[in-house]
């Protein structure tokens, strides 16, 4: 295991915050399972919207190019998960550790939000987590948009997992770069604040995320809630082409496409406008 640098931690967590728009404030929810932070703006009383990080080292601070479009019309609730890296604190004795806690987890933090019904988004392991919310909670959820998610409709690539596995063995910055240099295809556009944030979280004190199935088939074909897929199309984590076949044959209301110029770990920071302009438009009122 890497040493973990807390300081170094805060500091590339609060230059990657200071790109979020200007209302932004930190909210700390008490759950079951620990203290829930999140990252909220735009208007108060405006719709709720949900965005859950992926995994790997990913926090809610990385939402900030869409944090900047989707608060002119919600209110854009980012949260770090629990047990990975972030500002969430896990509770000393209650872990989660099943789906079945993930999404009694997201229950309890919207019910400390004072929510009752949001949109919902994800990206990548966040993506994943969403969509078995959506299927154990439909009436909570109102849209929720998906950006090449993981484990959802395809399996990991052996070549990901292969280049993956250096950095899970044994986190350390310079492991984590030289994986995102090859999942990203050393990407020009990639952000150098965001990237000294991926590398300080090598070695965060975390607790063993959940994982599980990909959810079941028959479960996809009943669910009513509409969904934006969004697949990266230079992504190595799964087959693009397998993503979008299943989601099109299992999903009764989905929005699915192919995002050009883009790889898996370069959302949701290095987003092209275009993605952003779906996301609005698929999140706007009157849309469902």
């Amino acid at each position: 295991m890497g040493r973990y640098d807390g300081d170094a931690f805060e500091s590339a967590y609060d230059k990657v915050l200071a790109k979020w728009p200007a209302d932004r404030e930190a909210l700390r929810v008490p759950t079951p399972f620990g203290t829930t932070y999140v990252n909220a703006c735009g208007p108060a009383d405006a719709p709720p919207l949900v965005l859950l990080p992926g995994g790997g080292g990913a926090t809610s601070a990385s939402w900030y190019t869409q944090a900047a479009h989707l608060a002119r019309t919600h209110r854009v609730l980012a949260v770090d998960l629990i047990g990975a890296p972030g500002r969430s604190t896990p509770a000393a004795d209650r872990h989660p550790r099943t789906v079945a806690d993930l999404v009694a987890w997201l229950d309890a933090l919207l019910d400390g939000l004072g929510v009752t019904r949001a949109d919902f988004g994800g990206h990548s392991y966040g993506a994943w987590i969403a969509l078995h919310h959506a299927l154990r909670a439909p009436e909570r959820m109102r849209r929720l948009f998906l950006l090449d998610p993981t484990q959802c409709f395809a399996g990991f690539k052996a070549a990901y997992l292969l280049h993956a596995l250096p950095m899970l063995l044994r986190p350390t910055p310079a492991r984590v770069r030289a994986f995102l240099d090859w999942e990203t295809g050393r990407a020009a556009a990639l952000d150098p604040d965001w990237l000294r944030l991926q590398e300080a979280a090598a070695g965060f004190p975390t607790t063993r995320p959940v994982t599980g199935p990909r959810p079941a088939p028959d479960a996809l074909r009943t669910l009513k809630t509409p969904v934006l897929l969004l697949v990266a199309a230079n992504s190595r984590t799964c087959d693009a082409d397998e993503v979008t076949a299943q989601a099109g044959e299992l999903l009764p209301r989905a929005e699915i496409d192919v995002v050009p110029g883009v790889s898996h770990h370069a959302l949701p920071q290095s987003a092209p406008p275009e993605l952003t302009r779906r996301l609005s438009e698929f999140l706007g009122e009157g849309h469902e």
